[in-house]
Parts: C-alpha cells; structure tokens; sequence
C-alpha cells in the first residue's frame, strides 16, 4: 500500500477533489500553507493499492494539465505505508 501526498494551489483543489472522486478514489483535503507554491495550498491524502498508482497520478495529470506559462501545478509524494488499520 502507499499514501500519496499531494499538494495544489486552491483554485485546483475542487477540481481534484471531483476528480478523484469521479475515479473512485478516497480522498481526504487539509487546508495548509507552506513554502512549496508559498501561496495558499491543499493538502491532499490518498491510501491507494502499489497497483493503483499510477492511475491516481494520471486523474492529477489529467485533471490539471500544464499551465501556459510552464508553472507547476502539484507536487506529489509517494510513501510506502507499513500498516494499516482501521478501527
């Protein structure tokens, strides 16, 4: 299994979350501010199956194509998670 942290400006953060959502993918939104895009951004979690990755990094792609000006949208982490549980 791995979390997949992502992090987008606010003006995206709707339209990756309707994404995700549309994909079947569970998604959970932390609002946060921080020295990546040093404007306001969103947290994204995702817990996705080692198969499922790929797919859920294409929803980003898709979702949020490159801008004009060659800016970047998201950044992305991908960590292996060692346990899981829900209680």
């Amino acid at each position: 299994m791995k979390m997949i942290i992502i992090i987008v400006k606010d003006q995206d953060a709707d339209t990756l979350t309707q994404a995700f959502t549309a994909g079947n993918f569970r998604v959970t939104r932390v609002a946060s501010t921080g020295g990546f895009m040093r404007s306001g951004v969103v947290t994204m979690l995702l817990g996705v199956e080692d198969a499922q990755v790929d797919a859920a990094i294409q929803v980003v792609r898709d979702a949020l194509p490159k801008a004009s000006d060659g800016e970047k949208r998201a950044t992305l982490f991908v960590v292996p998670v060692h346990h899981f549980e829900q209680i």
